[in-house]
Order: structure tokens, then C-alpha cells, then sequence
């Protein structure tokens, strides 16, 4: 008997990819950065200077010294809140609808409209 493998589930996410936000739990909390990646595959974001690691690269060829590489790893997208850059103040979201009928992504607590 073998199982069925199911396709992998992807996860809704509040935030998108150039996103301003700040890290409300964590090693890394409060800090301020862009998103500039999204994974919907596992419900993570990569955010530019939070959550930076280093990695030992071994040499590849004869002569060739190793190297010490800093990525930044994914974080998951609950542990991240939308952030206003003119108030300077982290939010949750909330979505309304444009005079257009457009659906927008707005801040609940300054009332920012982000899209």
C-alpha cells in the first residue's frame, strides 16, 4: 500500500514581496526591512538584513582558499507585521475597496493604503 502524495499546500500570505515590514518575534525582533522574497510553499518570507547567517564554503579546487558566504535565511510570514514608514509604526491589515472597485491592502492603524 502506498500513500497518495498530495500536492504541497499553499499558504496565504498577508505581505508581498517589496513589502516594508518589522519583525514582531524572534532573534531578530523589531527590526525594519524589505521583503525580497516570498516562498507560498512553506509560508516564508526572505527579508533583506534580518535573519542573516554565515556559511563556510570549502575551497573547490586545488590552491583555491575557502570563503565565509552571509545569506539571508527565510523567516515565517506570522512572525512578520506590515510596517509605515511615515508613521513609524507596525499594523495589521485590513482590505477595502477603491472609488474604482479596485480591492486594496490597507493599515488598520493609520489607515495607509499600501497597493
Amino acid at each position: 500500500m502506498s500513500k497518495k502524495k498530495s500536492p504541497p499546500k499553499r499558504h496565504k500570505m498577508h505581505v508581498k514581496k517589496g513589502d516594508t515590514i518589522q519583525v514582531i518575534s524572534g532573534r531578530d525582533k523589531g527590526k525594519v526591512g524589505e521583503i525580497t522574497q516570498t516562498l507560498p510553499k512553506t509560508g516564508q518570507v526572505v527579508v533583506k538584513g534580518v535573519n542573516v547567517r554565515t556559511k563556510h564554503v570549502k575551497p573547490q579546487q586545488e590552491g583555491e582558499s575557502g570563503q565565509i558566504s552571509t545569506f539571508e535565511a527565510p523567516i515565517h510570514s506570522s512572525n512578520v507585521m506590515l510596517y509605515s514608514t511615515k508613521e513609524q509604526v507596525a499594523s495589521r491589515i485590513s482590505y477595502t475597496f477603491t472609488e474604482e472597485g479596485r480591492k486594496v491592502r490597507m493599515l488598520k492603524k493609520t489607515g495607509e493604503i499600501i497597493d
